[in-house]
């Protein structure tokens, strides 16, 4: 019985304690009872919690304080031979404790209340012995302490900030500045803390990362005293960091930066090499580290320029988000607006905040910065990106100078998109004749991208001159490392964007409503169709949304879905004569209308035509006059 066990456990403890309340008047009180030197050293035990009648582990702890009523006695005291009988009961009764739980599959990295795991606790109070125990049962020394400060941790928790005190003070240590915040804090933060050179070297060869940084930034070295366990960190973090440099090189040997671009960019071909190149220059050593990265991103709307500085920003900083800054540059249209770039001079309104570049630069001085639409900036903007891009620094409102080489800027321009949309045609040529090639070769590489460059004679007499009639300066655009185009989607590639955005309305489908959703090449077809040069991907989005979900939602607001039912969209039967002579003469006139796409709903192998009476779509709406 559940009910046992508990009460089992707590008169045990009850025990314990009566034995020490026995002598809360004695002058000779041990300091501790695990052989420690310190007083507050501790034992790893189980918070017990019966909560709806279940008997769970709530959270590890390591720090057994004695009863309340008992004075703290001075370490050194001597000891009688009833204190060391009763060392050693409570040794054995805890010891005993400790291999309990993990035999009951107790976990590790439980968490107390307050944010902190076991391993933190036995780190902070020097507890060696603990801490082998734990990192032999799996604990985990790379875990963050989820507590802040005393009095953020009870606003966050909703508790009494003496409250929040006196579970610190006794669950944890004593000893502690309650006032600062220990946030991210691991194990090795607390060992380095304390000045336990066991304990570290524990840790460290249990796998704590000698680098990972708590909320403020700071590393275990930042915390460290001048001598053994400073000499200790300082070799492990050289250690870590090559060790670190290999799996990244052996990483990016199996996995190329490129791969992984092409699963969330479709097409594109050039500009992934372009930056894939630039990136792997940087990463190696093989660049100026006097100047920043910079990349100008030239092409019509919807194509996957802001998503490629995206994924090049989740490659270079994986999931931390002040790794990206974005800037959306028709915020600077005006000349005034200049000081919430870089932030207000002194005295005007605004100048203790500071711009917001210059602030988010400096809480991560190597982040991929892009600059949107940054044709619509101010030209004085244009002018501070000067020493930005040539130097590397920037200066803010205060004077306070940003270093940022290390950095990675990306503009975005739809400057020359009606050129580049207008050249879509030659290039639609050169792909059709580049796949009829391909077909005649090898017919294992028709679905291959079509990879299509823009000539230089393009760039140099058609581009380069817009260019420099926009920004009206030859030393802006000879600070850019590489203009980087995106051409307009091949059909190849329309149909990926169409087969994409079914799959995510399907999972959608399937997720609510419990509807499986299927579909035909045709319908791929069809879809693919209502591609626009001017708004890229997003005419794909649209045109699914308008011709497939509103179906779908007319559907099933008329109750014609039942759940768990399989849909099928499909080509109505009267126009597929449509998709075989579209190209000819006497398709032209029913072309311009499109194929009609119907849903049906497929039972027994047998398909069954749904009869939505559908709402007027817009272009079939009549004002009257």
């Amino acid at each position: 019985d559940p009910r046992c066990a508990v009460f089992r456990t707590a008169w045990k403890q009850m025990f314990f304690i009566s034995l020490l309340s026995l002598f809360r008047h004695s002058q000779h009180v041990p300091p501790c009872f695990c052989g420690q030197e310190k007083c507050g050293s501790a034992w790893t035990a189980l918070c017990v919690k019966e909560e709806e009648g279940d008997h769970m582990p709530r959270a590890w702890l390591t720090h057994v304080q004695a009863h309340p009523r008992i004075s703290k006695p001075q370490c050194g005291v001597k000891w009688t031979p009833v204190h060391r009988l009763i060392g050693l009961m409570g040794m054995l009764y805890l010891c005993l404790s400790r291999f309990r739980l993990l035999q009951e599959g107790a976990s590790v990295n439980a968490r107390h209340k307050l944010g902190w795991t076991a391993l933190m606790v036995a780190a902070i109070n020097r507890n060696s012995s603990v801490v082998k125990l734990l990192l032999t049962a799996g604990a985990d020394p790379n875990l963050g302490d989820e507590f802040s400060s005393v009095y953020e941790t009870a606003k966050e928790r909703g508790l009494h900030s003496l409250e929040v005190l006196v579970t610190r003070e006794d669950d944890f240590n004593n000893r502690l500045n309650n006032r600062a915040s220990f946030r991210g804090c691991t194990a090795l933060h607390y060992a380095v803390l304390a000045d336990d050179h066991p304990t570290v070297k524990m840790l460290l060869d249990g796998g704590a990362n000698p680098l990972q940084k708590n909320e403020m930034g700071h590393t275990p070295m930042d915390y460290a005293r001048e001598g053994e366990v400073m000499k200790l960190l300082k070799a492990a973090a050289a250690k870590f960091q090559e060790e670190q440099r290999k799996r990244e090189i052996e990483e990016r040997r199996r996995f190329p930066l490129e791969q992984r671009l092409r699963e969330h960019i479709i097409g594109q071909e050039s500009a992934i090499a372009a930056v894939g190149a630039a990136i792997r220059r940087k990463e190696n050593g093989w660049y100026d580290e006097e100047h920043p990265l910079v990349f100008l991103f030239l092409g019509s709307s919807g194509i996957g320029k802001t998503e490629l500085a995206k994924q090049t920003a989740k490659y270079l900083h994986k999931d931390v988000k002040k790794g990206f800054i974005r800037l959306d540059m028709s915020e600077f249209q005006e000349r005034h607006e200049v000081a919430k770039f870089i932030g207000s001079p002194p005295g005007y309104v605004g100048h203790e905040e500071g711009g917001q570049l210059t602030k988010k630069l400096k809480q991560c001085p190597n982040a991929v910065v892009l600059f949107d639409e940054v044709d619509k900036a101010h030209p004085d903007v244009l002018t501070i990106m000067l020493q930005l891009f040539d130097e590397g620094r920037l200066t803010d409102g205060k004077g306070k100078t940003i270093d940022c080489k290390d950095a990675i800027f990306i503009m975005t321009s739809n400057v020359a998109s009606d050129e580049i949309a207008q050249h879509a045609l030659q290039l639609r040529q050169e792909t059709a004749e580049l796949s009829r090639k391909r077909i005649a070769e090898k017919l294992d590489d028709v679905q291959m991208t079509d990879k299509i460059t823009i000539s230089k004679q393009f760039k140099e007499n058609v581009i380069r001159p817009i260019l420099k009639a926009h920004f009206r300066r030859d030393e802006f655009l000879g600070r850019i490392n590489e203009i980087v185009y995106f051409l307009p989607f091949c059909h190849s590639e329309l149909i990926q964007l169409v087969n994409k955005e079914l799959s995510f309305w399907a999972k959608r489908a399937k997720a609510r409503h419990n509807i499986t959703l299927v579909w035909d090449r045709e319908v791929m077809d069809v879809l693919a169709d209502g591609y626009n040069l001017h708004y890229g991907a997003r005419s794909i989005k649209h045109e699914v949304e308008r011709r497939v979900v509103n179906q779908l939602a007319a559907a099933y607001e008329q109750d014609l879905l039942p759940r768990g039912c399989t849909l099928r969209i499909v080509v109505d039967d009267s126009d597929k004569q449509l998709l075989k002579a579209k190209d000819g003469a006497s398709a032209k006139e029913g072309h311009k209308k499109g194929p009609t796409l119907r849903l049906e709903i497929v039972e027994d192998s047998r398909s069954r035509k749904l009869d939505i009476q559908a709402p007027l779509a817009p272009e079939e709406m009549s004002c009257p006059l």
